[in-house]
């Protein structure tokens, strides 16, 4: 379960700091995919998936600042600009690796992350190796989720960062930089989703294969709504869907019955079904999606 939710947590926390300073970014989608591509691609060269995953999430800060630039620095809409970049990365990725690896046919294995076990909880019978023994981005991932909670409720930083999502014209009074700090927290949107690319390619299937990210972006543009925009709740968001996942991989190797068409689409029927069912009590950051300009 795990494994699965790695990508989908990784690239939610991160959106999930960029709606809270009013942007949405559903080009999501496209930075897990450079993030991948381009993490498989250094790792192929380099033979370090460290160098990898460093590449990856430069290839997801570079789309970011794309899409900062297009709709933080010059108002671009953001749903357009959001489908442009995942156009763009589609398209690009595909190019790149024909371009770099012509057409093979077969795909490349890439050298990717050993599972960390932690010292006696991994001995812990059978909690030990489903929890304690994963690559070290799994780890990170979980770990981010406390201090990003905490940085968002409890610092000065994360207190201006919901500002300039709820009242951007009131935080500006106040001395803040709105265009600043969207363009920090789309950055940092771009880094977390390169590596939740470089995850794919590099712990879960140690290849890249054309559109892999396989609807993950979406996937935790929702779990940010289902989370109700914080951190904590975005976890157990994401463990939901990354459940949902793992189940499906379960029933295909148990051989159940079921058309394998519809196991594939479980976690995206979760996914519709988890959002109809959020309703209309949830409380999106008030500036959300609106561009800023300052007066």
């Amino acid at each position: 379960m795990f494994i699965a939710s790695t990508p989908l947590l990784l690239a939610a926390l991160g959106e999930t700091f960029a709606q809270r300073a009013g942007v949405i970014n559903i080009g999501l989608e496209g930075l897990l995919l450079s993030g991948a591509f381009a993490a498989m691609t250094g790792s192929y060269m380099t033979g370090s998936p460290v160098f990898g995953v460093l590449l990856g999430a430069i290839s997801g800060a570079i789309l970011a600042a794309l899409f900062a630039l297009l709709t933080i620095g010059l108002g671009a809409n953001q749903i357009v600009t959001g489908v442009s970049i995942n156009l763009l990365a589609i398209g690009m990725t595909g190019v790149c690796y024909r371009a770099i690896f012509g057409v093979t046919g077969q795909a490349l294995i890439v050298a990717t992350f050993s599972p960390l076990a932690l010292p006696f909880l991994s001995e812990i019978p059978f909690f030990g190796p489903a929890f304690f023994q994963h690559t070290p981005l799994v780890y990170l991932s979980i770990l981010l989720v406390p201090l990003f909670n905490f940085f968002l409720f409890h610092t000065r930083g994360g207190l201006q960062i919901q500002a300039v999502g709820e009242h951007p014209q009131a935080a500006e009074t106040l001395g803040i930089s709105v265009l600043k700090i969207r363009t920090l927290v789309v950055l940092l949107e771009g880094i977390l989703g390169g590596i939740a690319g470089s995850y794919l390619s590099l712990a879960y299937s140690n290849t890249f294969i054309e559109g892999m990210s396989a609807g993950r972006g979406f996937i935790a543009l929702a779990i940010v709504i289902f989370g109700r925009w914080r951190p904590i709740g975005v976890f157990a968001a994401t463990l939901f869907f990354g459940g949902a996942t793992a189940l499906q991989f379960h029933l295909q190797a148990l051989g159940s019955s079921l058309p394998y068409q519809f196991v594939l689409m479980l976690p995206y029927v979760l996914t519709l079904i988890a959002l109809a069912g959020s309703g209309t009590a949830l409380s999106a950051p008030a500036a959300l999606g609106e561009p800023y300009k300052r007066e």
